[in-house]
């Protein structure tokens, strides 16, 4: 699969031009709608058969700024999958140089209550170890 690319934008900058740290955590997650739309599986499906996805936790390491109109491309994988949680990795580069590498952990609830996501959709955990 592609990585998902993206442009800095200038007011996701800081005074000193750089990329405020929040905005990664966003970039994170555009980068894993993405993927999962390439999968068949974006939040709209899941949301309209009741599934929310929560992110229980997640790691952020910077280890190069960014700034404006920056492309960073951002690889996703697939960390570790348990009977109901996900953990996806995250490697952001520039111009070929790692600027920030992290990962989120999810797991999935329908009607307030987890649910195994591989029950649910077999084929979406089948999709996910390929990553």
């Amino acid at each position: 699969m592609e990585a998902f690319k993206r442009v800095v934008n200038y007011y996701e900058c800081d005074r000193m031009g750089i990329t405020h740290h929040s905005n990664y955590i966003r970039y994170m997650e555009e980068a894993r709608i993405y993927v999962l739309d390439q999968l068949g599986y974006g939040f709209e499906k899941m949301e309209a058969e009741g599934v929310g996805s929560p992110v229980v936790s997640l790691t952020a390491d910077y280890k190069r700024p960014t700034t404006f109109k920056d492309e960073i491309c951002i690889e996703i994988k697939l960390k570790e999958m348990s009977a109901l949680k996900l953990t996806f990795s995250y490697t952001m580069k520039v111009q070929g140089k790692i600027v920030f590498t992290g990962s989120s952990t999810h797991c999935f609830i329908e009607n307030g209550r987890p649910v195994s996501f591989q029950e649910k959709w077999p084929e979406l955990a089948e999709k996910l170890r390929s990553l």
